[in-house]
């Protein structure tokens, strides 16, 4: 079942997250900014799906013009506006219920919220030494485009002071692909 993220799923949604992307991915506190970076004129872009009462997914995006491009980002190469663009945070699922089609069904409740927030696409930094290169395969599959490649991305950031990779420890040296979905 896919709903609404609300911070009543917090405490499992930072669980999953480090649990799946590393120790210190998220917190209480980033995750509330990450949160509140998703709602715009009363609708949520963050969802979380549940199967048997327990949390199995989430995922987390930036409603349009709550978000600002940095140096990972290429937006002359987008050929979009910035502001009618949201940012593809985070998309997560527990390992057990992996393939069966939860980020799609996550990807298309956010697609669904941000339309109705104004964007006409998306702009995502996927995880190229996910599993099988599962994330840039699955968002590949939804009509993304690659944009560019930036190696090192999650290395130090101030984003994610604490983070320990789950393949480099706390030098982290994985590439984020930066993909572009325009929405039909």
């Amino acid at each position: 079942m896919i709903q609404t993220l609300s911070p009543e799923h917090f405490a499992d949604v930072i669980s999953l997250g480090n649990q799946v992307h590393g120790d210190g991915y998220l917190d209480k506190t980033s995750l509330a900014a990450l949160y509140q970076k998703g709602i715009k004129d009363e609708i949520n872009a963050n969802f979380v799906a549940h199967q048997d009462g327990k949390l199995i997914g989430f995922r987390l995006t930036y409603a349009p013009g709550n978000w600002q491009t940095d140096k990972w980002c290429t937006p002359d190469a987008w050929g979009i506006e910035h502001q009618r663009v949201c940012y593809f945070k985070c998309n997560t699922v527990a390992e057990p219920y992996r393939g069966a089609g939860i980020g799609g069904k996550l990807l298309s409740a956010s697609i669904s919220a941000t339309k109705r927030q104004g964007a006409i696409a998306g702009i995502s930094h996927l995880w190229k030494q996910s599993p099988n290169n599962s994330a840039v395969k699955y968002f590949t599959k939804a009509g993304a485009m690659l944009i560019k490649e930036h190696p090192d991305r999650w290395n130090d950031t101030k984003e994610h002071p604490d983070y320990i990779c789950v393949i480099c420890g706390a030098d982290c040296h994985c590439t984020a692909c930066e993909m572009l979905l325009i929405f039909k």
